[in-house]
């Protein structure tokens, strides 16, 4: 027996206000999420992805192929309900942030994370007032409790789509650090994503890249640029 997937069923996507918000509609009937909550979503401007994202879709959907969506959705059905716990989550990374762990050698290696990541511990320090300790090898460092709370007030500051967005910005690179500076325009994500890989680049120029390893990281890269697009969008006016 094949497996039963949705088909379009809708002619075309429009984008209409709704409340303070605006909302996606397939034909006259508005999107709603799977767990059928209204998609309310804060900008016009990331109504229209969406709506494009339904428009491109063919005779049978792809959930795959519509990242704003799942993005919006979780948002909606997840963020909103365990605010606290999806920062509380992402915070922690913090306490074992991959730009404090640093190789002892080989010297170029030891070279490309000082040039690499240095810049953003320094910015983390100043603009964000939390100085993270960098450490050598695996062995882990405590890092100063103030420093932690001041990061974790930044995730604060977001509402549900900038804490959906913060998430994969994170939890993909590997590092709290990373994404808050790619929320904060320090560094774009290609840029972030490109950091949060210096040791597998490395590796791969030493010993021969693994093409499975090469593809899981171009999944991984395409997710993190969706989540800063989705970043982006939800902030547009």
């Amino acid at each position: 027996m094949s497996e039963w997937k949705a088909r379009r069923f809708w002619k075309a996507a429009g984008v209409r206000p709704a409340g303070t918000g605006w909302e996606v509609a397939l034909d006259d009937r508005p999107l709603r999420t799977p767990g059928k909550q209204p998609l309310v979503l804060p900008t016009g401007a990331l109504a229209q992805a969406i709506a494009a994202e339904w428009d491109a879709q063919d005779q049978v959907i792809d959930p795959n192929a519509m990242p704003l969506t799942r993005a919006a959705n979780s948002a909606i059905e997840k963020v909103r309900a365990n605010f606290d716990a999806v920062a509380d989550m992402l915070a922690e990374y913090a306490g074992t942030d991959l730009l404090c762990y640093r190789a002892e050698q080989p010297e170029e290696l030891v070279r490309r994370q000082a040039e690499g990541w240095d810049p953003l511990i320094d910015w983390a320090a100043t603009e964000l007032r939390a100085p993270l300790r960098i450490t050598h090898g695996v062995i882990p460092v405590a890092q100063d409790a103030g420093a932690l709370r001041r990061l974790r007030a930044c995730l604060d500051e977001l509402d549900d789509f900038g804490l959906t967005a913060l998430h994969d910005l994170v939890t993909l690179p590997g590092s709290l650090i990373l994404g808050l500076a790619v929320i904060h325009g320090r560094i774009g994500a290609e840029e972030a994503f490109r950091l949060s890989r210096i040791d597998d680049i490395f590796q791969a120029e030493r010993w021969g890249a693994d093409e499975e390893a090469a593809e899981a990281a171009e999944g991984r890269r395409l997710a993190v640029l969706a989540a800063a697009r989705f970043w982006d969008l939800s902030r547009r006016g």
